[in-house]
């Protein structure tokens, strides 16, 4: 992957920390930004444009979680979170809450690079698919209470409000318009959405479907657009 002009977003409160791996990077041909708080943040948002975010969630004054939270709402570029090695539970809620992966400390750095070049990867693949016709020529497909428009990325309510998609989510739901009325397991998920990243033994796939419902569902807990077959996976079936 050519990573000359991608620009990765590192905050975190620790000075050593945010050096190690500005250095680290950089050696590896990504272009660095570096910030010590969510202010700092916002700014270099603002300024730096960059194709990634490494979000540590236990900063002082606004934590991570927070930060992840506001950017919810916005079409802004994929994160991944640091956490802690024992806060399960802060991985689960930051999954929940949009991001594209996370990352235990103390950080294996080529673990690192390896999930920053898969999340980018997923990224670039949904923008080139993004662009070709879906394979019966349909562009738009009904999710629910909203519709899934292939062609620009977009997840829309009835009246054309947009609802924020991470390139993830947009894959999982282009996955299920491809193979309406077909049973998924986790493998051919893992494979359909480029994320061989993921343990399909954990919790990611779960995770990232409810809150696609979420999004889709009239009641999500009784969901009936993208159902799950108990044992098996789960299924797109329109009506």
């Amino acid at each position: 992957m050519n990573t000359t002009s991608q620009t990765i977003l590192v905050c975190d409160d620790e000075v050593d920390v945010r050096e190690m791996l500005a250095e680290y990077l950089a050696k590896r041909s990504f272009n660095v930004v570096t910030a010590g708080n969510a202010d700092e943040l916002r700014v270099r948002l603002e300024s730096d444009g960059p194709d990634l975010i490494l979000l540590d969630i236990n900063m002082p004054g606004e934590n991570g979680l927070s930060v992840l939270r506001s950017l919810n709402g916005e079409a802004g570029p994929p994160v991944i979170m640091l956490t802690a090695a024992a806060d399960v539970v802060d991985r689960i809620i930051g999954l929940e809450m949009g991001a594209d992966d996370y990352l235990a400390k103390p950080v294996d750095l080529r673990e690192l690079e390896a999930r920053i070049k898969a999340v980018l990867r997923r990224q670039t693949v949904a923008r080139q698919e993004a662009d070709e016709a879906i394979d019966d020529g349909r562009k738009r497909f009904r999710f629910g209470r909203t519709w899934l428009d292939i062609e620009a990325a977009k997840l829309t309510e009835e009246d054309g409000t947009e609802i924020p998609l991470t390139s993830m989510e947009f894959n999982l739901l282009k996955l299920f318009a491809r193979n309406r009325g077909r049973v998924l397991n986790r493998d051919q998920i893992l494979e359909g959405a480029h994320d061989r990243s993921w343990d399909p033994f954990d919790r990611s796939i779960d995770i990232r479907i409810s809150r696609i419902r979420r999004k889709i569902e009239a009641n999500p807990q009784k969901p009936t657009t993208i159902r799950t077959v108990r044992g098996i996976g789960y299924i797109y079936d329109e009506q």
